[in-house]
This record gives structure tokens, C-alpha cells and sequence, in this order.
């Protein structure tokens, strides 16, 4: 029923058309191989192999791996934190309205990461070090003051359009003071940057 009702809502939309579903985790594994999506909804529970063992499987195994957004009807961190882990783009509760499912897919298929707001409070709250001195990661010293701007504002789920309006700067500037973050903290996507940020205790709760 969430998948029909999920395919009803994006094949309404123009310039998004639904090439594949699956039951289950292995399945959805093997699709992914098959239709090479731009963009996967990928649920966290499903039979066999769960959502957040399919996402880590595919973003090793293929060439050019999709975008995931991760989906799931559990408010609960440790998941939002464990998709991140695996390299999933972006993290969104079921519930969410048709128009926030819509403006996820579109954001996730740009090249942004969709964080839902309370979901990033959790992960703050549960992985965040605040009693870690942020210089104590090497690569802290070597973010530009602007560039220690962006990452926190991203790290609170902001794409790069509302961090440009934020900042008063063009979307440009912006892609390329992220495309600098990543390449200072190691990470190869804005998740794994705001991973980053939260166990460096350069993000903290608050």
C-alpha cells in the first residue's frame, strides 16, 4: 500500500516517472542493478535485507551509484544515523506530505542532501561529543570561516539554495564551499560531512 501510494504521488509529478519497485531488500538490490535509477526510496525495514545494508551494498558495489533517500515510518536517530553512515543522501519520515516527498526526490536528485529537521535534533543529541574539543580533528584548522559557516548550516539540514539566502551569497559560492568541505574532512557526499562534524564535536547539540 506505501509503495502504490508512493508510485501514485511521483508519477503525477512532471519530469519524475517511477522505473522499479521492490518487496524486499535483496530485490530492490537487484532492480537498482537492472533500471540504474537517478534516485531510490529506500525503506529501512524491509524482509531479507534491510534498507540500511541495501544502501551500503550498493553505494561499494556500483560504478555510479544512485541518490538514496532513505524513508521509514520510525522517528527513531539510530536509523537516521545508521543511513547516513551507509551514504544515504537523505533521510524522510513517511508521514511527510506528498509535497515534501515531491521537493525530496527533486532535492536529492540535484546533488543536495535531505535531512529531516527533528532527525538531525536526534542525531545531535544521541551522537553529538560536545565534551570534544572541535580542534582536536585535524581538518577543523583548515576550514575557511566561511566554510565553518556552511558545514553548520548544512549540518541543520539546510540545502544549498536556503545556505545561499542564509548567507546572503550566490548557490555557486556555496557548491563550492561545500565541494571544499568535503574534500578537507574526507567525505565523500554532505552526509558523511555532517557525520563528520557531529563526531568531531565541531557541531553540538544547541
Amino acid at each position: 500500500m506505501v509503495r502504490t501510494a508512493l508510485r501514485v504521488i511521483l508519477s503525477a509529478e512532471e519530469g519524475l516517472e517511477v522505473v522499479g519497485e521492490a518487496a524486499t531488500g535483496a530485490e530492490a538490490v537487484s532492480v537498482v542493478r537492472e533500471v540504474e535509477p537517478d534516485v531510490v526510496l529506500m525503506d529501512v525495514r524491509m524482509p531479507e535485507v534491510d534498507g540500511i545494508r541495501a544502501t551500503e551494498h550498493l553505494l561499494a558495489t556500483m560504478p555510479r551509484p544512485p541518490r538514496i533517500l532513505v524513508v521509514t515510518t520510525f522517528e527513531n536517530d539510530a536509523y537516521v544515523y545508521d543511513a547516513l553512515r551507509a551514504g544515504a543522501a537523505g533521510f524522510l519520515l513517511k508521514r511527510a506530505a506528498a509535497e515534501e516527498l515531491v521537493a525530496a526526490v527533486r532535492v536529492v536528485a540535484r546533488g543536495d542532501s535531505l535531512l529531516y529537521p527533528a532527525a538531525v535534533r536526534g542525531l545531535a543529541e544521541r551522537y553529538g561529543r560536545p565534551g570534544v574539543p572541535a580542534a582536536s580533528a585535524p581538518w577543523v584548522a583548515r576550514l575557511t570561516d566561511r566554510e565553518a559557516d556552511v558545514l553548520r548550516l548544512v549540518a541543520r539540514g539546510l540545502t544549498n539554495a536556503e545556505v545561499a539566502g542564509r548567507l546572503g551569497v550566490g548557490p555557486a559560492t556555496v557548491k563550492t564551499h561545500v565541494a571544499s568541505v568535503l574534500a578537507k574532512t574526507g567525505a565523500r557526499d554532505r552526509t558523511q560531512a555532517v557525520i563528520a562534524a557531529y563526531e568531531a564535536g565541531f557541531v553540538t547539540p544547541g
